[in-house]
């Protein structure tokens, strides 16, 4: 049992904890960000090394070193979208009246050199784990690419729990894109995918042959089962921002300066309403 719990916790262990540190440090002054983008460079550049160590190693530690890689490559991504260091072409809402396939198109100008710069670290990740026999990493990134897409997408189309206020004030711009509402018709297929996949990787966790085994795809199925209750807390009245309490404390001054500064005025001062 323990080859199959030990790496789900670690897997759930350590995307709560990269998620909130992420958090964290977005929400610090603005002066800070070029430290933080140098130590997660640093992070980056020993996540690849670790990975290309990992490539060939089918132990139990291999599998937790080629996972932990794969996390730590897609954090510098999040760190360098949301710190407003590898965004995109666009850096601002779009003008009234935009709908439709013109507004996908800005939405996707707003990150399109963040798209570009994870695919590639795939690129980098397939070729460092080309015929290889643990491709764990490679699968771990894909993964949270498929989590990130799929949240995104339906974020834009539609969904009840935007999380709007967990934005840096610099990426204010990114509401935008965001849409409020119920529900959307992709929320339901993306779902269904990521549960069926769960599915899938938890029966080959327990069909596994070798402790290795085991643990790969148990992270694999701890990642999707995350993937699922992230969609669900898109759409649910669940307190999401009661799990990384402790990463949105670094918010707390500007928001407590957005609170005295006094409610909308006419003028729209003070505001900082989405035009969605």
């Amino acid at each position: 049992m323990a080859d199959y719990v030990l790496p789900a916790l670690f897997a759930l262990f350590l995307w709560w904890f990269a998620t909130g540190a992420i958090l964290f440090l977005d929400g610090l002054p603005q002066r800070t960000f070029k430290w933080s983008m140098l130590g997660a460079t640093a992070v980056l550049a020993g996540a690849f090394y670790m990975l290309w160590g990992s490539v060939r190693d089918t132990t139990v530690g291999g599998a937790y070193a080629a996972f932990t890689s794969g996390v730590l490559i897609w954090g510098w991504h999040q760190i360098s979208f949301y710190m407003g260091y590898v965004t995109g072409t666009r850096t601002a809402r779009c003008p009234h009246g935009c709908a439709g396939w013109r507004h996908f198109r800005h939405a996707l100008e707003a990150s399109l050199y963040h798209e570009l710069a994870i695919l590639a670290s795939l690129a980098a990740i397939v070729w460092l784990s080309w015929d290889a026999a643990n491709q764990i990493g490679l699968w771990t990134f894909l993964l949270l690419w498929w989590m990130h897409e799929s949240a995104r997408l339906n974020v834009f189309l539609g969904v009840r729990n935007l999380n709007e206020d967990w934005l840096p004030d610099h990426m204010a711009f990114i509401k935008g894109y965001m849409t409020k509402k119920p529900m959307n018709l992709l929320f339901p297929f993306s779902v269904t995918i990521s549960t069926l996949a769960t599915m899938w990787t938890a029966q080959q966790a327990l069909a596994a042959g070798t402790p290795f085994e085991a643990a790969a795809y148990s992270f694999l199925t701890a990642l999707l089962a995350l993937a699922v209750l992230e969609h669900w807390f898109l759409v649910l009245p669940l307190p999401a921002d009661k799990l990384w309490s402790w990463g949105l404390a670094s918010r707390e001054p500007v928001l407590a300066k957005a609170a005295a500064a006094g409610p909308c005025t006419s003028s729209g001062k003070g505001c900082d309403t989405a035009r969605l």
